[in-house]
């Protein structure tokens, strides 16, 4: 059988759907993100590098991230364009 077994079937996520399940009972009893959210932001407030990368993250959006490459050696890209002319012999030979 070729192609990807996988495709069109979701890849189990157990921790995912452990997860959702949770906050959805927290968000009944009133709690939920609000106080992960609150939390974050009190970490950041304490000065937590990495709460504070996650608030930027999630506010601003991710920096983008260079593929190769910087100032002192940045990527050279050469490209060849070639124009080739290509005639069909002519299938009714006279010989």
């Amino acid at each position: 059988m070729a192609g990807n077994a996988n495709s069109g079937r979701k890849q189990e996520k157990p921790f995912r759907d452990a997860l959702r399940l949770e906050l959805a009972a927290a968000e009944k009893s009133g709690r939920g993100l609000r106080v992960i959210a609150r939390k974050l932001i009190e970490a950041a407030e304490e000065g937590k590098m990495d709460a504070i990368k996650e608030m930027a993250d999630r506010i601003d959006g991710k920096v983008p991230q260079a593929i190769a490459g910087d100032e002192e050696n940045p990527l050279n890209f050469v490209h060849t364009i070639t124009r080739q002319i290509v005639r069909a012999q002519s299938s009714n030979s006279d010989s």
